[in-house]
């Protein structure tokens, strides 16, 4: 999101930020059966291959419908999928696709919308920021170079006819299955190669949902699409996304009555939103990890190196993530022991370095000093956040813990918006620590750490926004991708993050329950694996 990076995350890919002071609804007799949900304006045109966070997320999975869906739990079932077949050792796949899908513009959904799609996201020239998604598919290193035009297609990819393909993958990848559910798999309307931008800012899906206008900073308004014929059943006629850019305010505006549903809550109210009777509220664990990124080359904190790893681990020991959690988020997050979340399966309370992840005043002090006596580190440590989304009181106790438990000097470097923040971090101006979270595309604890941690994700062509390279964790990635079962690969996922919590690319901070309100009189309210409203189930 982005799945956030969040995200999702989305996304994920980056989630849980933003929005601004819009506003009201505006209800007409026309919207009565209209949603009104809040968002922030997305980062980038709405082109599922180039879509990582929140803001766009909200919007294109209900405009684009891929091979396999998900239900409220994170079951998957196929979607426009007829039939996903694998070989034996999951380095090949027969796909069929069920008869009679459309784009909204009329168009037909054939295996050539998928392969022309996954080939272009793919592609290096076209700079689309779920790239690393497509890396196990056969041919994706040939479409890295620096030479292409941006039409060259992925030759793992296979039309065998109108409504069948085929994929051979690089090296054997179990999770493609679910993977195909996320967002950036969507096929593609001829109509996208002709003019990609202005696709983007009036995109033709197949999804539920089809766009009727966007008006940038404002509002995206999407009506229900009669042409869709999936696994999901609206039971409402639209969905406007209010833009905001602060929480806030959009927040008021559901006590008010004049948007619909909010998935955050501010963090000023998060003490009394269960109780507040303007509203209907939701708050239950959820699949959120909040963290910061520290990059892994920044001065004293390189990672691979003695002191780096030191500094690291003091950073983490140094914050008190429970009076944090207790006294900032009121009980709307739980303590880290990983980088998924207890909602991923394979999830394990048990790994080996979790101990970083908990407050130790005299640990950190210690594991500081042996730094310095390496490297002398008299830099300021600072840690930058988008503050149109809640985030300033957050940030501000985990800078004083730092501060106030290894007495170096901390503080933060706030943003205006997310988008800007986004833009910041990945043009790698950020010369610090940075906030950064991760909001589930599929189920799977592979959507956590490869696309955040794997070295194929670093440098622009994923989410891993660190740079973090480690051969060992690659190795622990290819072997979980060609394990045999989804119990294997979990045990070889769990080693990995053995691996992470000693060298601590980022910094865990919570799991971030899947917390939210509805105004009075909106029914049908499900909070999803995604920590996100079933938009479509709401209704008046």
């Amino acid at each position: 999101m982005k799945k956030q990076l969040l995200a999702a995350a989305a996304v994920v890919c980056s989630m849980g930020m933003l929005l601004s002071g819009c506003g009201s609804s505006g209800s007409n007799a026309s919207d009565k059966n209209v949603i009104t949900a809040f968002n922030s304006e997305p980062q980038n045109l709405l082109i599922p291959g180039n879509t990582n966070e929140s803001g766009g997320a909200r919007a294109g999975t209900l405009l684009f419908a891929e091979l396999v869906s998900f239900d409220a739990k994170g079951n998957p079932s196929n979607e426009v999928a007829k039939s996903i077949q694998d070989n034996a050792n999951s380095t090949e796949y027969n796909i069929t696709l069920k008869p009679g899908w459309k784009f909204s513009d009329g168009t037909p959904v054939t295996a050539k919308s998928f392969t022309k799609a996954w080939s272009y996201i793919a592609n290096a020239k076209n700079a689309q920021k779920c790239s690393s998604f497509f890396s196990t598919i056969q041919g994706y290193d040939d479409l890295q170079a620096k030479t292409l035009k941006g039409d060259e297609q992925l030759s793992g990819l296979k039309v065998t006819g109108d409504d069948s393909f085929t994929v051979t993958m690089s090296k054997p990848d179990a999770t493609f299955p679910i993977k195909v559910g996320y967002l950036a798999f969507a096929p593609l309307p001829e109509s996208f190669y002709k003019n990609p931008k202005a696709f983007g800012n009036k995109p033709v899906g197949n999804g539920p949902y089809k766009l009727e206008s966007w008006t940038h900073n404002t509002e995206i308004r999407l009506v229900r699409n009669k042409a869709y014929h999936g696994n999901v059943k609206p039971k409402n006629d639209g969905v406007t996304f209010k833009i905001y850019t602060k929480v806030d305010s959009a927040y008021s505006d559901v006590q008010g009555g004049n948007l619909d549903v909010i998935d955050t809550i501010p963090t000023a109210d998060t003490k009394s939103f269960t109780t507040d009777s303007n509203i209907q509220p939701y708050n239950q664990p959820g699949s959120v990890m909040q963290m910061f990124t520290i990059p892994s080359d920044l001065p004293h904190f390189v990672s691979g190196t003695e002191e780096g790893t030191l500094r690291r681990q003091a950073i983490s020991k140094a914050i008190d993530r429970g009076s944090i959690i207790k006294k900032v988020l009121n009980g709307t997050g739980m303590q880290p022991v990983d980088f998924t979340s207890p909602m991923t399966p394979g999830f394990s309370k048990d790994l080996k370095g979790k101990d970083n992840l908990v407050y130790n005043a005299k640990e950190a002090k210690d594991l500081w000093a042996k730094a310095d006596a390496i490297s002398k580190d008299t830099d300021k440590f600072t840690i930058s956040y988008n503050t149109d989304g809640g985030n300033k009181a957050i940030y501000d106790a985990i800078v004083n813990s730092i501060h106030n438990t290894l007495g170096i000097d901390a503080g933060t470097d706030p943003m205006p918006t997310f988008q800007e923040f986004r833009d910041s971090v990945d043009d790698r101006k950020v010369k610090g620590g940075f906030r950064s979270g991760w909001q589930p595309d599929y189920p799977s604890p592979e959507n956590y750490l490869f696309q955040e941690f794997d070295s194929s994700a670093a440098h622009g062509n994923g989410s891993n926004d660190g740079d973090y390279q480690n051969p060992k964790f690659d190795e622990l990635m290819t072997q979980a991708y060609a394990a045999p079962s989804t119990d294997a690969a979990n045990k070889i996922y769990a080693q990995s993050q053995e691996i992470l919590l000693n060298d601590l690319p980022a910094i865990p901070l919570y799991y971030d329950n899947a917390h939210g309100a509805t105004a009075k009189g909106v029914k049908g309210l499900v909070a999803d694996w995604e920590n996100l409203p079933l938009y479509s189930q709401l209704h008046k």
